[in-house]
């Protein structure tokens, strides 16, 4: 629908012709599939409607257009065309996080020919301020894959009165009687009985040379089991009963933000998320989009100096906002300012939490003076007092373990 109006609309720019009114009763959808848009320049014309920005206004109504078939809401706070509009004084909301399951390229695109009337876009493209601007942008999309049609069960069909092997053969006179000639049971024959014989005396054969065999090595497992208990003992003598390993609170000598690309979050509050203090934290910057960072940012986090190097066990971290998503992983690093990025350092584990606490388990033995906490994902949280709504995340307390 966009990509058809959008490209009508821009047409009808070259050709200095504006609508000004394009909306859900001005765009009409014939049983072929094709779209069509009704009033161009008549209708702002007889309701003596005009424009600076004749383009930007074509846009962003093809804009609102999109977010309403994403989402089934207006995207003002006023309802209109049968559609409700969004909750009054939050603003304009990106369509994927209104209705779950909206393609994120598509709430892009929305929000891109939304940003006219002050919204800011899910990524930092610019706005697309004309009906040519959107159809250039529509055209770099990559082409989204149709839903899987839902499984029907095959129709049933109706029974016919073939008869299998009657292909070919010539139809009975009327009246007479059409005699079926029975077969002979299978291996009825001297050669069939004897055939069988064969066959029974075969599998008595089989079955009793694996029986033999079969108790053969069961006498010889017995006999090896009495060496193994006392091998086993005189082990068990030696090593002692397997415990766990006590494990011991690393202190942290210093940390550091680690900045991947892009700009910090907080590297002056670091120190507060292991200053023993729960009240206090480390918060990152919201985003519009989520839960996983990527391809806006890589990942947020800090580098930790344990003061030398340690094998690590487990890391416990205390969050400020509980939700779905929050993915935590540790690498080992060479410095507070690593020399390589995430891909060439070693990783020690990962976890996701839906709480506002998580436990990282090292999933190898890894020895390192320097910890990096990276965040891939982060939940969706309300408004507080240093930011609005998003997606974002803050570090009360971590704690390593070795």
């Amino acid at each position: 629908m966009v990509s058809q109006i959008a490209a009508a609309m821009a047409a009808a720019h070259r050709e200095g012709l504006a609508h000004l009114r394009l909306n859900p009763n001005a765009v009409l959808r014939t049983s072929s599939g094709q779209w069509r848009i009704r009033g161009l320049a008549v209708n702002a014309a007889l309701r003596g409607i005009t424009s600076d920005t004749p383009q930007r206004t074509d846009t962003e109504a093809i804009g609102a257009l999109l977010y309403a078939g994403l989402t089934q809401r207006w995207p003002y706070e006023s309802d209109a065309y049968g559609l409700s509009g969004l909750p009054k004084d939050v603003g304009l909301i990106a369509p994927d996080q209104v209705r779950a399951g909206v393609h994120r390229g598509l709430s892009e695109l929305s929000m891109r020919a939304l940003v006219n009337d002050g919204a800011t876009a899910s990524r930092h493209e610019s706005a697309c301020a004309t009906p040519e601007e959107l159809v250039k942008a529509i055209g770099e999309m990559p082409r989204i894959r149709p839903p899987e049609p839902a499984f029907t069960a095959p129709p049933e069909y109706q029974r016919t009165t073939y008869q299998q092997g009657t292909y070919g053969r010539p139809a009975p006179h009327p009246g007479a009687t059409q005699v079926m000639a029975t077969p002979p049971p299978p291996l009825q024959s001297r050669t069939g009985r004897a055939l069988k014989w064969a066959v029974s005396a075969l599998l008595i054969a089989a079955l009793g040379l694996g029986s033999w065999q079969l108790a053969d090595a069961l006498m010889d497992q017995g006999n090896k089991s009495d060496d193994t208990n006392q091998t086993q003992t005189t082990d068990d003598n030696d090593k002692g009963s397997d415990k766990p390993r006590p494990t011991k609170t690393l202190g942290i000598k210093e940390a550091q933000e680690y900045v991947a690309s892009g700009v910090a979050q907080a590297p002056g509050d670091v120190k507060l998320t292991y200053d023993g203090d729960s009240s206090t934290y480390w918060r990152t910057k919201r985003y519009n989009a989520g839960p996983t960072l990527a391809p806006y940012k890589p990942g947020v986090g800090i580098v930790y100096d344990l003061g030398s190097s340690q094998e690590i066990s487990t890391a416990s971290i205390g969050l400020r906002y509980p939700g779905n998503n929050t993915t935590v992983k540790l690498y080992a690093t060479d410095s507070l300012s690593p020399s390589t990025g995430v891909d060439g350092m070693t990783e020690i584990g990962t976890a996701t939490t839906k709480g506002n606490s998580l436990t990282v388990k090292a999933s190898k033995t890894v020895k390192t003076q320097y910890v990096l906490l990276w965040i891939t994902a982060v939940p969706y949280a309300p408004t507080d007092g240093f930011s609005g709504a998003g997606y974002k995340q803050a570090v009360t307390d971590v704690t390593f373990k070795g």
